[in-house]
């Protein structure tokens, strides 16, 4: 199993409500246009993701679990890695229900996306003080 965690923070502005993509950014700040971003000043976007990680998740139908933590609440969502994938985004890391791939996608064929989030943890992450975590697995997870 190969694990990267991106820590980043909550923002008053995450509304969580896209209903095919799900987003982190480096990006300190957000506008109520970002629907699908979940959390701001992410410690990693797709270029700086560990190099293992990356090659795992360029492979095509290799499965991925991501896990959002956020305080005692834990969101699983599980996803596919796919060859197309170039992982070279330099400021954000992007979760699609479609096979849609740009320099941002980190998953494809997800099974949920920002408006699946519990909208507890939604809640939460409106709190710019509340730190969230985005755990990549790849490999069993159960």
């Amino acid at each position: 199993m190969i694990v990267e965690e991106i820590e980043f923070n909550g923002h008053p502005e995450v509304r969580g409500e896209h209903k095919t993509t799900m987003e982190i950014t480096t990006d300190k700040h957000l506008t109520e246009k970002g629907d699908c971003i979940i959390g701001v000043n992410a410690k990693t976007a797709c270029n700086t993701l560990n190099n293992r990680i990356k090659e795992e998740i360029q492979k095509d139908n290799n499965k991925i679990t991501i896990e959002l933590i956020v305080e005692d609440m834990k969101f699983k969502i599980k996803a596919m890695g796919s060859a197309k994938l170039s992982l070279k985004h330099k400021k954000d890391i992007v979760l699609r229900k479609s096979d849609f791939t740009c320099t941002r996608t980190v998953g494809i064929h997800a099974e949920n996306a920002a408006i699946d989030i519990p909208r507890e943890m939604i809640s939460k992450l409106r709190n710019p003080n509340v730190k969230g975590l985005f755990r990549i697995i790849i490999g069993e997870t159960e």
